[in-house]
């Protein structure tokens, strides 16, 4: 079942840097332009790492539908925020780990809506879908006959919004949105995010938050209590709010010798906080 929202974009602007394409570029991708180049240049002058984040925040991502469908049962997603398809995407690790997997894609950019077939391949036993839509307007995400059509929001649903928060200036705003959409899904549901922060090296992250506002794109970092306070009356998987790096990290594989401990990574080299509650 491989379908796409009817609501199309009118054009698409080059000239503004977009947060979709700015992190392709990041991950090495070809799905973007000189003013997203620019802009994430001008990242990486603050966060030389920058290009080595966004992989280890990829990463999670495989992680964490790994978890929710291996050993929390969840058959269902909604990704918001999904960005330009790039290996690893949701429907491809759920439905690796469970063919009947379903997975609502969301996005505001349209290069992501153009790059929609790649996003459509699904099992014969599962179905993928894309809306374009903002996370500004929940309405309009959880209105749209293509995600009600496709998932089964009566039933256990994860809620992935990874990398997508800080596009928000304010909390409220924030609770707001999370609000309507777990109020969308039953109990038993969950809510994964990441979120960059300041509380690694607050002077670098300023500097991220000054180029990205420069070119137009609202950018507020989160601290660990903060991140924290968007699942409040939700049951935290372990181990809760964490550095996304180790967040249930991969284990070593089998017959491979440790690194020296000078040699092994420090979670807080990349700085986004983690997390996954359960709806209770």
């Amino acid at each position: 079942m491989n379908q796409q929202s009817g609501r199309l974009p009118v054009e698409i602007d080059t000239t503004v840097a977009h947060e979709a394409r700015v992190y392709d570029y990041w991950l090495g991708g070809k799905d973007n332009f000189e003013a997203d180049r620019a802009l994430g240049d001008a990242i990486a002058e603050h966060i030389p790492t920058i290009k080595t984040m966004a992989r280890a925040n990829r990463a999670f991502v495989g992680r964490a539908v790994r978890h929710l469908v291996q050993e929390c049962g969840i058959r269902q997603f909604l990704d918001v925020g999904t960005g330009i398809p790039t290996s690893g995407n949701v429907h491809e690790v759920a439905q690796r780990a469970e063919p009947r997997c379903r997975v609502v894609y969301v996005d505001n950019d349209p290069i992501v809506l153009a790059h929609a077939r790649a996003l459509m391949t699904s099992t014969d036993e599962g179905a993928t879908k894309f809306l374009f839509a903002d996370l500004h307007d929940p309405d309009s995400i959880l209105s749209d006959p293509a995600l009600t059509g496709t998932l089964d929001l009566t039933q256990p649903t994860a809620v992935m919004l990874v990398a997508v928060l800080m596009y928000f200036r304010e909390n409220d705003e924030v609770q707001q949105v999370l609000g309507k959409l777990m109020d969308a899904v039953p109990s038993g549901s969950y809510l994964t995010i990441t979120h960059p922060t300041a509380d690694f090296d607050p002077e670098a992250m300023a500097g991220v938050v000054a180029s990205a506002e420069r070119s137009g794109i609202p950018f507020q970092p989160r601290s660990e209590s903060e991140v924290a306070e968007l699942f409040d009356g939700m049951d935290l998987v372990e181990p809760g709010v964490a550095p996304v790096l180790a967040w249930r990290p991969d284990p070593e594989p089998a017959g491979v010798t440790k690194l020296h401990p000078d040699h092994q990574v420090d979670p807080h080299s990349a700085y986004y906080w983690a997390a996954m509650g359960r709806k209770r």
